[in-house]
């Protein structure tokens, strides 16, 4: 015991020690990756400014060499011609040469792209420099041709020029057409040294710091000025040097050495803490607007629940674990009389109970705060209200749990069930009133039914009697009244027995008339039917209808009312007779059977059939065939299968129909053979 004890307190032990340790390392963790990710980004950025500075003065390099370029097409426009004054031409031609190192060669050609003369840069001495350079150099040619269509510059495709020693010069030759209005007098060719376009057109203090290079747009390397490589990151940023006649790529290669991380770090650790700043001002903000709504949304919720409260007509009342009341809302307090601090009054025992039922109501709460639960269809009781008067309440019960689950009390709807036990007893009024009308409506209809079966064992009476009288002569000896004694006998047997035919009917009419509503009770199926079968028979031997009765031997007792179920056969057969009662009826028969059926859950029930032999029901009819005061008789009341199906469903069945063969209805109600009640 000791020891599952001991392993028990150290589980526990284990399971607090790791969830406090286990939320400290998230923590940890959590600054850590903040701070790793902070360090990062701040890495990430001297770089991207590195790459940006980078690009803007590639940019700016490449904005110079053009500008210079520019300006040297202007100082070549401006050059006087050769065949005007030769002397000025050389002596301008060398100047410009002095002046620009990126320059090694300008020449003269006429308009027929010969060279009539040139001037050579001083500081270097080219290897063509003495042979034909119109046969060697095709790409000039097109670049003159070019400036002739275009009448402005254009540039030739860079070549290399080797040197003879093994080394050379990649150069970029440039032809200006000089024009005087339309006339073309000739072609200035100047010849660039793409690797001193490097090292004087950029900067200085670029150039030192930066590889730079000519490369054609497929990456193929034609000129390069470098310095020593310092660091380990190398940055690229290439600019498109776009020319009239060719296209050549300036790129710029810059080793840096690795970042230096403790300025990053504290650019970091600052930035960091003001985000986590801001995001806590933030963060606290947003949860005060949030609390704010939350109020806001509860008090309009318990503005709601308020109204709805005070709007309904359902009493509600709560009661805590040890069954104080401790809310009734305006609703249990108009139902019962009493004021809500007279029932919530912890020392006022339950003014709303009966005296009498105080004791029954006290166990009851007893045993719903030992933790039973309720019945949720409900349960009915008496209250009593503050004057005295007694009224019957349904009450549903249900727990009332915390949203930690955690069983708190009971919560309690009450329904006013006074004006409802009215209106059934008005209903239940009314529904004995209606089967009284419809019942008279059917002796009505039975008296002139029995006045005929009367008349004719009253006439055979009348004929029997004045017969015997005539038989009896007043001056008759003793011996011949003992000659007409058998005849006599007969006659009086005769009326004897059609003065009992006569009570009989008058006996089934008289049954069936004084017989009331009784309590259910279990009766056997023939005994329904042999209780209306004489009413049927009278109507049936007026209408000349043969009734035809068929009870299965096992039919077992059903528990019904008795004289609602006899209403029912005599109404279902009189409206089948009464069905057949026309001149083209083929078969005047009327069908009552009688068989047991099994059901649901293996009880049984026993169905009554009543089928005929008439035209049947039409479509419009059928619509309205059980609304009540609905009739096809001009002398009906329309009552009668609205009763039959009431009376059945009271009885927990239904009243079906559905047509017969060849022709006719059939209709058939099941009565339970157990107490449903």
């Amino acid at each position: 015991m000791l020891k599952s004890e001991w392993v028990r307190w150290l589980g526990q032990r284990w399971h607090h020690s790791w969830r406090r340790w286990s939320l400290w390392s998230a923590l940890v963790l959590l600054v850590a990756a903040t701070l790793v990710t902070q360090v990062w980004l701040a890495g990430r950025y001297e770089v991207s400014e590195v790459q940006q500075r980078l690009d803007r003065e590639t940019a700016d390099a490449v904005a110079d060499i053009r500008t210079t370029f520019a300006n040297s097409v202007t100082r070549l426009q401006a050059m006087p011609r050769l065949d005007s004054d030769v002397m000025a031409w050389q002596v301008e031609a060398a100047e410009l040469l002095r002046n620009h190192r990126e320059l090694a060669h300008i020449e003269w050609r006429n308009a027929r792209q010969q060279i009539e003369a040139s001037e050579e840069s001083p500081y270097l001495q080219l290897y063509w420099s003495a042979v034909d350079r119109t046969g060697i150099n095709t790409e000039s040619n097109t670049a003159c041709m070019r400036a002739q269509r275009s009448g402005a510059a254009s540039y030739a495709g860079s070549y290399f020029m080797s040197q003879g020693n093994g080394t050379g010069l990649e150069l970029l030759e440039l032809c200006v057409p000089v024009l005087t209005g339309e006339k073309l007098h000739g072609f200035v060719v100047a010849t660039y040294i793409l690797q001193n376009v490097l090292s004087d057109l950029v900067g200085e203090t670029f150039r030192r710091n930066h590889e730079l290079s000519f490369t054609e747009p497929d990456g193929t390397r034609l000129a390069m000025v470098s310095t020593p490589r310092r660091g380990t990151r190398v940055f690229t940023s290439q600019q498109l040097l776009d020319l009239p006649g060719v296209t050549l790529m300036l790129r710029v290669d810059s080793w840096h050495a690795a970042q230096n991380v403790f300025p990053n770090v504290l650019t970091a650790l600052v930035t960091g803490m003001s985000i986590a700043l801001v995001t806590v001002l933030v963060v606290l903000v947003r949860d005060n607007r949030r609390r704010l709504k939350a109020e806001r949304d509860l008090g309009d919720a318990l503005a709601f629940r308020k109204a709805m409260e005070d709007s309904l007509v359902t009493g509600l009342r709560a009661r805590d674990l040890q069954g104080k009341t401790t809310y009734v809302n305006p609703a249990f307090c108009e139902m019962v009389g009493f004021t809500a601090e007279q029932i919530v009054d912890p020392d006022v025992p339950t003014p709303y109970w009966p005296p009498e039922l105080a004791d029954q109501y006290a166990q009851r709460q007893s045993i719903r705060l030992s933790g039973t639960v309720p019945p949720r269809e409900g349960f009915e009781s008496v209250f009593m209200r503050k004057d005295g008067t007694r009224f019957p309440v349904l009450i549903f019960e249900a727990p009332l749990i915390t949203s930690a689950g955690l069983h708190t009390g009971w919560m309690s709807a009450f329904v006013d069930m006074s004006e409802q036990r009215r209106v059934e007893e008005l209903s239940r009024a009314s529904q004995e009133r209606l089967q009284a009308t419809a019942r008279l409506a059917t002796v009505g209809e039975m008296a002139s039914l029995l006045s005929h079966e009367l008349n004719q064992p009253l006439a055979a009476i009348s004929s029997y009697a004045t017969g015997t009288l005539n038989l009896l002569p007043d001056d008759a000896t003793v011996e011949e009244v003992q000659q007409l004694l058998p005849d006599v006998r007969m006659a009086v047997q005769r009326m004897a027995y059609q003065a009992e035919r006569a009570g009989k009917v008058i006996k089934s009419v008289h049954d069936f008339v004084r017989r009331r509503g009784q309590a259910r009770a279990f009766v056997s199926a023939q005994s329904l039917v042999e209780a209306v079968l004489p009413l049927i028979r009278l109507q049936a031997r007026k209408l000349q209808v043969q009734v035809v009765t068929e009870i299965a031997p096992d039919t077992l007792a059903v528990y019904c009312d008795r004289t609602m179920v006899e209403q029912v056969l005599l109404n279902l057969s009189r409206n089948g007779m009464q069905a057949m009662d026309y001149p083209a009826c083929p078969n005047r028969s009327l069908h009552i059977t009688v068989r047991l059926v099994p059901s649901d859950m293996g009880r049984k029930w026993v169905e009554f059939v009543v089928a005929d032999g008439g035209e049947g029901i039409s479509e419009p009819v059928a619509t309205q065939l059980f609304t009540p005061f609905f009739t096809t008789k001009d002398e009906g009341m329309g009552l009668g299968l609205s009763l039959c199906r009431t009376v059945v469903e009271q009885h927990g069945s239904h009243l079906t129909y559905r047509a017969n063969t060849p022709q006719g209805t059939v209709f058939s109600f099941t009565m339970p053979t157990w107490r449903n009640d």
